[in-house]
């Protein structure tokens, strides 16, 4: 384990999303909308995307530059094939603490027990709504809610002590049934986040109307399921805690638009093919692959991990106007949320 990197703002690196994969078997409205990623869309050949071989040594680059959480996404991580041994080869690593996964628990039936016993540590599933007709309207997908249900009890029976929900709220679509969600939630054991609309990337439609904020979310909880705060677990936490004052469980809102964190943030992110990003909403990122697979060696790997966080100065989320409205953002299927 090496030391701390710091960007220009002081913020430490210690959190690090791997997209291992750019496709997906959802079409979320807010992520991946049909009308952009539809049958003619040229996906990333195999040939492009880092091996788990490669995955594992940048991250234990990472690893030396002060990461201690990894967290697998996609697009869908579990479309990658043999996924497990790639979990088993980042468990292995000492000084990540922390191995996650998102996932739209679509695939994770089949895989919760080869994951849990490779080593992953926790599961995180999008979950938008329980309802079969809103949940096919914001993941356009032909599949019924009870699939991910399928797959959330088998993590669960897999082993896995923490499953974490998020759900993401818009306007005029899933924000009535974000009380069901809580209860879902609280009765299962779950932990759930709710997160705001946000403008990631440059296709999903993204209007400020449509974002029902965090305040109104836990607002519509509370006057049913009362609520206390609670204080975050770490630093850097995104989502704002609460938890149910007449049973265990707890709730989050995730609040990008009405409340950045960008002044507390510790992520980065590791794209499909190696490129280093260093906020969701960033326009470009610096190519780890090109020294993976040019002879570079560890040091320089650390290198050109260090310099890039020691670069870093973005705050999308507290500078979001009419400046930044249009300005080029990488798409959130590629880099994971």
């Amino acid at each position: 384990m090496g030391t701390d990197s710091q960007d220009r703002f002081g913020r430490s690196l210690r959190d690090l999303r791997v997209s291992i994969t750019d496709r997906c078997n959802f079409r979320c409205r807010y992520c991946m909308p049909r009308e952009v990623f539809g049958p003619d869309f040229t996906f990333l050949e195999r040939s492009e995307l880092l091996s788990f071989e490669e995955i594992a040594r940048a991250v234990r680059a990472f690893v030396r530059c002060g990461v201690r959480k990894v967290r697998l996404t996609g697009g869908e991580p579990l479309l990658r094939r043999d996924v497990e041994e790639l979990v088993a080869m980042l468990a292995a690593i000492d000084g990540v603490d922390d191995l996650a996964m998102t996932t739209n628990a679509s695939l994770l039936a089949a895989k919760a027990g080869a994951l849990r016993r490779a080593g992953l540590g926790r599961v995180t599933v999008s979950l938008d709504s329980l309802d079969d007709a809103v949940f096919r309207a914001m993941s356009d997908v032909h599949l019924p809610v009870g699939r991910v249900l399928e797959g959330i009890a088998a993590a669960r029976e897999a082993g896995f002590d923490e499953i974490k929900l998020n759900t993401v709220v818009k306007r005029g679509v899933n924000e009535d049934g974000v009380l069901d969600l809580a209860r879902y939630a609280g009765e299962h054991g779950y932990i759930i986040r709710f997160i705001e609309y946000m403008d990631v990337g440059t296709t999903n439609g993204w209007r400020l109307d449509d974002v029902v904020p965090g305040e109104e979310i836990v607002r519509r909880i509370g006057e049913h399921l009362p609520l206390e705060p609670i204080p975050p677990k770490y630093a850097g936490e995104v989502a704002t805690r609460y938890r149910f004052r007449d049973g265990a469980g707890e709730i989050g809102v995730i609040t990008s638009v009405t409340r950045p964190f960008c002044s507390t943030c510790t992520r980065a992110r590791l794209s499909a093919i190696g490129e280093i990003y260093t906020c969701l909403f960033a326009g470009g990122g610096g190519d780890l692959r090109a020294l993976l697979r040019g002879g570079a060696d560890d040091t320089e790997l650390e290198a050109m991990i260090r310099g890039t966080w020691a670069a870093r100065d973005d705050r999308y989320s507290e500078l979001r106007s009419r400046a930044t409205r249009d300005l080029p953002k990488v798409e959130m299927s590629y880099i994971g949320g």
